[in-house]
């Protein structure tokens, strides 16, 4: 669940009455404080997670988007709460537009049904990296990474999980924009000088060559000592699939919309949405669930010495 949120408090309210009264206490594992609630859902319905505690509103809402989300009705922590938005009482004409636009933007209206289709119904959803054919396909390749996220110091799961949103793993892709191999690289970013890797169509060429530019990427355009580690492969990832040039101008944008420009998270991933659109978002934070999903088993899938 949302780490650090009131679904976790009480979760471990509810097991002191439980402890109390002689019963085995509720496992509790808070997520990557990153995630937010739709995240989690999403790992859910992909099978990735099995089950997680959310506001009812919110799961009724992504349950008609993601169609294995199931809502269990008879199980609740709190009830009798109330949300909803509140303005000052000095301010009845921006109460008057929240009330008229909320009945403009409703499901059923034009605009709601667009903006419902437009952001719920993404047919880019994820899937999940640790079914037993996707950790078969994993073990095949997971060598090959690790030599090169050693080599360039990267965690081996996260290029992994970048690759996975690339290509599911799979080295037969190919784009229609001529993206090649299981890191979806164009050869003309292959042959650049910073990157010089020749025939890409090997799966460790290809390998080597996506680690390669990712690290360029890092240590070019992301090195200020005030981008944590986490921003720094955040903000490299954006750049991989939008372009540096692109994420200089986000990083601009969230300044001037007074967000922080050295956080990706929360911050300049909401500026990018108004620079290029909502897929770097998307695909940022889709790597980060396959991260997340790999880091859950990661002693499974690389074995305590490596963990």
């Amino acid at each position: 669940m949302l780490a650090g949120s009131s679904y976790a408090e009480h979760l471990r309210a509810l097991n002191k009455q439980l402890v109390a009264k002689g019963m085995a206490s509720v496992d509790i594992h808070e997520a990557d404080s990153e995630l937010l609630s739709e995240d989690i859902l999403e790992m859910v319905n992909a099978g990735i997670l099995p089950i997680t505690v959310v506001d009812d509103y919110k799961a009724r809402l992504w349950a008609q988007v993601l169609p294995d989300i199931r809502v269990l009705d008879d199980v609740k922590l709190q009830s009798g709460n109330t949300l909803g938005w509140a303005v000052r009482k000095n301010n009845p004409k921006l109460l008057k537009d929240l009330s008229g636009y909320i009945k403009q933007v409703k499901k059923g209206t034009l605009l709601g049904n667009i903006l419902f289709k437009r952001y719920l119904q993404d047919p880019r959803k994820i899937k999940n990296p640790l079914a037993d054919s996707e950790r078969s396909r994993f073990r095949k390749v997971v060598k090959v990474f690790s030599n090169y996220a050693d080599k360039y110091e990267f965690d081996v799961l996260a290029v992994a999980a970048q690759a996975y949103q690339e290509s599911k793993l799979d080295h037969a892709s190919r784009s229609h924009r001529g993206a090649v191999g299981i890191m979806q690289l164009l050869p003309s970013t292959a042959a650049d000088p910073n990157v010089d890797i020749k025939d890409i169509s090997r799966l460790e060429n290809n390998v080597h060559a996506g680690v390669k530019y990712l690290a360029f990427l890092r240590d070019r355009y992301f090195s200020d000592p005030q981008i944590t580690a986490k921003n720094r492969l955040a903000f490299s990832w954006a750049a991989y699939n939008a372009g540096p040039a692109n994420v200089r101008k986000m990083r601009s944008k969230a300044k001037k919309m007074g967000l922080d420009p050295n956080i990706w998270f929360g911050n300049v991933e909401l500026a990018a949405a108004k620079i290029v659109g909502r897929e770097p978002v998307q695909y940022v934070r889709n790597i980060f669930k396959y991260y997340v999903a790999y880091a859950l088993i990661r002693d499974k899938l690389l074995g305590p010495a490596n963990s």
